[in-house]
């Protein structure tokens, strides 16, 4: 079946958070704004999915909803089938999202006044999650080597060795810089956190979202010491469109750390679902396979025509080159390397919403993140309301 991702869908008034005008005013203090902002896709999901989901409604009765072997199945045959990795029904534990998981885990591997390592620029949730949780941000900060971003590891490894360092968390591939992260790269980070007991916690929710040329490797398939010092977390959600049904996976091999993570679930009373995450789930992983291949070459369409579009419009811009996600990475520098007055600029002269390189915490200054998960004919207004408004301010 072929989709049509250039189909343009109207979600005003589908109570969505990224369109709402409300949530709109609140969030840029501007509600007739073009919204390229929170990660969701502007794509009709999967027909298979669409269909389960009704067949599901069409029955009536909501009640409480158990998972049957049915949904495991999936979980487990799409990883091994996308990624290489055998995973076990009893390493599934399951959250209502992976920024509630990233929260849980920090309850269950620390205690307050730890210190938890990330890596800035980094998605923004990582940081009030470890500052709600009384533990302190240690900051290792990506390297920007022209238009790649690389890890300092000599920095990575002196940090990691404080004794008050208990955990680190992954993003990979890496929201908002997109860095797909080689096995080797990933080799390194994992040996250095062994040595030093620092637990991974790796946050894996864009791994279907890869492009052609690069590839992603699941953290814990590339050792059993990984597995075993980590967690991992996944969820359909971002590739197939379904964050509004708040299903996520946290895969920990560990028994030790698995038992630790379930008290802290049972703490916070988690663990029934909605029976419609699982009818999306179990269609997305067995009959969508399809539709995600189409929704990547589309992307990769989206990022050529923003490299297009900047060197005619705005060349001293430059799109950080996407390995992955849907998100991306403008470096907008040469026109205002001040983070604060470049979003006022974007929003309230360019009525375009999108997430500020400030957001992002350190080395996000003069940069902007883009949801290119549209239309291409919204892609197009975004990008000319943008460079309008630039050229406009900076021309002067």
């Amino acid at each position: 079946m072929r989709y049509n991702f250039d189909e343009v869908i109207d979600r005003s008034g589908t109570n969505s958070a990224k369109w709402d005008k409300k949530t709109l005013q609140e969030m840029f203090g501007v509600e007739d704004v073009l919204p390229f902002w929170v990660a969701d896709m502007d794509f009709k999901a999967a027909r298979p999915i669409v269909d389960a989901v009704v067949k599901q409604a069409e029955h009536g009765i909501y009640g409480y909803s158990s998972r049957p072997d049915s949904y495991y199945e999936a979980i487990i045959n799409w990883t091994k089938r996308r990624h290489g990795w055998e995973i076990k029904r009893e390493w599934i534990e399951f959250t209502p999202g992976v920024v509630p998981a990233i929260n849980y885990a920090i309850q269950a591997f620390c205690m307050p006044g730890d210190k938890i390592m990330i890596q800035n620029p980094v998605y923004y949730p990582f940081h009030g999650a470890i500052e709600n949780n009384g533990c302190h941000i240690v900051d290792n900060t990506l390297k920007l080597n022209g238009d790649y971003y690389e890890i300092d590891f000599a920095d990575f490894e002196k940090k990691a060795k404080d004794p008050k360092l208990t955990l680190f968390i992954l993003c990979s591939p890496h929201n908002p810089v997109s860095r797909v992260w080689t096995k080797e790269e990933l080799e390194k980070i994992g040996d250095i956190c062994c040595k030093n007991n620092v637990i991974v916690l790796a946050d894996e929710i864009h791994n279907d979202l890869v492009f052609s040329r690069y590839k992603h490797t699941m953290f814990a398939s590339i050792k059993e010491e990984f597995a075993a010092n980590s967690i991992t977390c996944t969820a359909p959600s971002k590739t197939f469109n379904l964050a509004g049904m708040q299903a996520s996976n946290i895969i920990i091999k560990n028994p030790v750390l698995r038992e630790k993570f379930e008290r802290i679930l049972e703490k916070n009373a988690i663990g029934g679902q909605n029976p419609f995450s699982i009818a999306a789930l179990e269609a997305a992983y067995n009959e969508c396979e399809d539709w995600l291949d189409q929704l990547l070459d589309y992307l990769e369409e989206n990022i050529r025509f923003i490299h297009y579009y900047l060197a005619e419009h705005l060349p001293k811009a430059k799109l950080i080159e996407p390995q992955g996600t849907y998100l991306g990475w403008l470096d907008l520098r040469e026109y205002e390397p001040n983070g604060k007055k470049l979003e006022s600029v974007v929003y309230k002269k360019g009525k375009v919403a999108l997430d500020g390189g400030t957001w992002f915490g350190r080395g996000g200054d003069g940069f902007i993140r883009l949801n290119f998960a549209c239309p291409k004919i919204l892609l197009a207004q975004g990008l000319e309301r943008i460079s309008k408004a630039i050229n406009e301010e900076y021309s002067k």
